[in-house]
């Protein structure tokens, strides 16, 4: 029972309470019981929300973390570049309106669905329920295609590469184009003769879907050319398809800086190749010996080179970063090898015109730069501290300089085949063990999805911070990420043509 005294003392009035201790039994349990409601309230919207620090983060143009499942940096790395790839994003939402009509439970199974929303949601084009996002469902639908790739061992993300867009290839080989005779229902449909193809017996044929006529956006190809040595004869075109292009690094010259341009250069250096057939070469030793006798077939040397035929909408480069000691183990090369935010492919373009290679010429604030041969460049006009050069044709001071200002605007250049740099991946350790990180663009504002964000970030699994340019380029890649910046004087019809 609860009672009360009161008594006056010097102007104030004290309130004694005398409790029992059945009382003082009942409010601790009450105050027990409203303890564990709110624990269990606040436990409730930590689960649901999560922290508010972090959602505001998210809100400042940061993009969800991966977890790691083991070993699993390879994979996460990958998936980040290729979130930043907006063109292969786009690419993967046409190769999957295939599967709009099939049920969740199936399309689940498919790579491209798969992979369409993991990307979608490291870009933020969908909303991510968690902060870490558990790229797991990846490894499992690849297993479906028969690739055994265990979370718990070290992989190599270029391996991974080559996975993915193998497995893409399989998934649109193996999808159904023409339908079956029991396919009552699409039998049934109404025909439109006027888009469709007719055989010679008259029979429709089913046309094919729009998105298995185009290949990936990483797909390309290199043209191979051989000349003899003796009388210049020149065999047939060759064509070969490359998902990325793999470029060793050459010998740096003592004094000068390993640029992109020196490994591109490398890469379509001409080579000498003994002991080929010369029909032409035969076919003269033939005519000058009398009554037309015949000849063994003779070998010569021919000269190969490469050239780069078709370029991609996004391209991907590997640089070999693996050598080999005198005694036959691995070693990894960790020079730097200089890039740039744009990336010019004129010069190493095969073109019908008599293949000539023409030198880049482009405008920028700090004058005119012209790139040269050896990967260098050379500058006309005042010096300004803001530069924008092609390539990694630049100086490496420029990077610790603190007065360079990297633009990120197109340069004012008359290159038909300008990429612009998305995504960068780099590998921190040996060649036995190591952590892959990424370097990718901020994915665009909400208000402008259009517009190519400048903001920079690093990626490591599920850490994500932001960065500069300055960052980016002072990083020993090993995987570059580039997407073609279409210019709008250039006709994309005469390149399709010439292509």
């Amino acid at each position: 029972m609860l009672s009360g005294s009161s008594r006056a003392s010097g102007g104030k009035v004290v309130v004694a309470f005398r409790r029992g201790p059945g009382v003082r039994c009942k409010m601790m349990k009450n105050w027990g019981l409203i303890g564990g409601i709110a624990a269990a309230l606040a436990a409730g919207i930590y689960v649901l929300w999560g922290p508010i620090t972090d959602r505001k983060k998210r809100k400042k143009g940061l993009v969800p973390g991966l977890l790691n499942l083991g070993n699993t940096c390879f994979m996460n790395s990958l998936l980040q570049s290729l979130s930043a790839c907006s063109s292969f994003i786009h690419w993967l939402e046409e190769f999957t309106s295939e599967y709009q009509t099939e049920q969740k439970d199936r399309a689940q199974q498919y790579l491209s669905v798969t992979l369409l929303q993991l990307l979608k949601a490291l870009s933020n084009q969908e909303a991510a329920e968690d902060e870490i996002l558990d790229a797991s469902p990846l490894l499992e639908v690849l297993r479906t295609y028969r690739w055994q790739i265990s979370s718990f061992e070290e992989q190599d993300a270029h391996e991974l590469f080559h996975v993915l867009t193998s497995s893409l290839e399989d998934e649109k080989d193996h999808q159904t184009r023409v339908t079956h005779l029991f396919d009552v229902s699409a039998l049934e449909l109404p025909q439109s003769t006027d888009r469709q193809i007719r055989c010679r017996t008259q029979g429709v044929l089913n046309p094919i879907p729009r998105q298995w006529k185009s290949q990936h956006p990483f797909h390309g190809r290199l043209t191979s050319n051989m000349v003899c040595k003796h009388c210049q004869h020149q065999s047939p075109m060759r064509y070969d398809t490359f998902d990325s292009l793999s470029l060793s690094i050459p010998s740096a010259t003592w004094g000068r800086p390993m640029t992109l341009d020196n490994c591109l250069q490398h890469f379509i250096s001409t080579e000498s190749v003994k002991d080929v057939v010369c029909e032409t070469c035969t076919k003269i030793e033939a005519e000058e010996r009398p009554n037309r006798q015949l000849v063994e077939d003779l070998k010569t040397t021919f000269v190969k080179q490469l050239k780069l035929g078709k370029l991609p909408q996004c391209l991907c480069i590997h640089l070999q970063r693996l050598s080999w000691s005198n005694q036959g183990s691995p070693l990894k090369r960790n020079e730097h090898v200089q890039f740039s935010e744009f990336l010019a492919l004129d010069r190493y373009k095969y073109r019908l015109n008599g293949n000539v290679c023409c030198q880049r010429q482009c405008t920028t604030e700090a004058g005119t730069v012209h790139a040269t041969t050896d990967g260098s460049a050379a500058s006309e006009g005042p010096h300004n501290s803001k530069v924008q050069l092609l390539n990694g044709t630049y100086s490496s001071s420029l990077l610790s300089s603190p007065y360079t200002n990297f633009k990120s605007s197109s340069p004012e250049c008359t290159s038909s085949y300008l990429f612009r740099l998305m995504a960068v991946i780099v590998h921190h350790g040996d060649m036995h063990s190591g952590h892959f990180v990424t370097y990718r663009r901020s994915p665009p504002a909400a208000k402008t999805p259009k517009h190519l964000s400048q903001q920079w970030l690093w990626v490591s699994d599920d850490s994500v911070r932001r960065a500069n340019i300055q960052e980016v380029l002072s990083s020993n890649a090993y995987l570059l990420f580039y997407e073609r910046v279409r210019s709008k004087s250039h006709n994309q019809e005469s390149e399709t043509r010439e292509e």
